[in-house]
């Protein structure tokens, strides 16, 4: 007879307020592994925008991921067991995870299995909370970022208080960055503490604006936030220097944001496009990559930013909190004791 275990779960698209079900007799992965795989049981699950976004796309969402869907892709916890051709590992190691977001598994249940390029070892008594919280968005700001910089590059990140904004600021410091962001008057403080050089306050006047008034300073920008990124884009001329990168983390998800998209990606400057290298990113997961954000962890040089903990019955909440948009960090569920 098959093992069971907790999750939760959505069976198809639609708004997860409706769809998302916690599900007591949900399969558990078992032996024999693949190579390179471990099976993991998890403590703590980090919420990202996009375990619910994607979810609201409809019949599209079908052709990103598998359904029935269990949410969330990153974790934290302890391995159960590995591969025979595992070596850099063993049972009982702390490890954070990154899941495929395209796949059915996910963080929010007891155990899951773990590929080569998704998992990172931890020291033993790190902060399961902390672990959790920093797969996807301590990648996505060091692909961002790390490719298009050097030591001494000025840095504008838009969007610098979230989840990835906020570690993103630390990994640009830690490349040896000179970092901008824009956050609300409110979210100044957080940024600060966590390296900001410089802040542009979106409550107080127009981000654009406030951009222009310092001329071609930049030599790299990171949106985070997507909402107005085709006027931050189309104008960046007065503000990035001619060789500097634009990078739209994400996309929109509405059909004249796609077309904004689009029109930076393919066309040229005289036909409605930009003038600036235009880089649509999505996160994928690297062993070398999260072996270096797990190293930066361990050695306190980059830290999450927690915004809020949950329960594990209470991820419905956990989720409508996240939706709010306002978050200061990560938000993170307990799955299981971290003792």
């Amino acid at each position: 007879m098959s093992k069971t275990m907790q999750a939760w779960q959505v069976a198809a698209p639609g708004p997860i307020e409706e769809t998302l079900k916690l599900l007591d007799n949900a399969a558990q992965p078992t032996a024999p592994l693949q190579n390179g795989q471990v099976l993991v049981e998890v403590a703590s699950a980090g919420l990202n925008p996009a375990d619910y976004k994607v979810l609201r796309l409809g019949l599209a969402s079908k052709a990103i991921t598998t359904f029935p869907k269990t949410l969330g892709m990153d974790l934290s916890g302890r391995v159960v067991s590995v591969a025979d051709d595992v070596t850099d590992t063993k049972t009982g190691d702390v490890v954070l995870v990154r899941l495929d977001p395209t796949k059915g598994p996910g963080a929010l249940s007891q155990y899951v299995i773990a590929n080569r390029a998704d998992y990172a070892v931890l020291p033993p008594n790190f902060d399961l909370d902390l672990a959790a919280g920093a797969p996807t968005t301590a990648l996505t700001a060091y692909q961002s970022i790390k490719p298009y910089i050097q030591t001494g590059s000025k840095v504008f990140i838009n969007g610098g208080s979230g989840g990835v904004g906020t570690i993103g600021i630390q990994i640009a410091k830690a490349l040896g960055c000179h970092v901008t962001v824009s956050c609300s008057t409110a979210k100044k403080e957080l940024c600060e503490r966590v390296g900001a050089d410089e802040i542009i306050d979106y409550k107080t006047g127009d981000v654009v604006a406030q951009l222009k008034q310092n001329g071609k300073i930049f030599d790299h920008i990171v949106d985070n936030v997507g909402s107005s990124f085709s006027d931050l884009y189309h104008q960046a001329s007065h503000y990035l220097k001619p060789e500097g990168a634009f990078v739209l983390v994400g996309g929109p998800a509405s059909l004249s944001g796609v077309k904004n998209v689009l029109a930076a990606k393919f066309l040229p400057s005289f036909l409605g496009g930009g003038k600036h290298q235009f880089v649509l990113y999505m996160t994928k997961n690297d062993r070398d990559d999260l072996a270096q954000v797990a190293k930066w962890l361990a050695d306190g040089v980059i830290k999450t930013v927690i915004d809020s903990t949950f329960e594990f019955q209470e991820a419905l909440e956990a989720f409508e909190h996240l939706k709010k948009g306002s978050s200061g960090g990560k938000v993170i569920i307990h799955v299981s004791s971290k003792a």
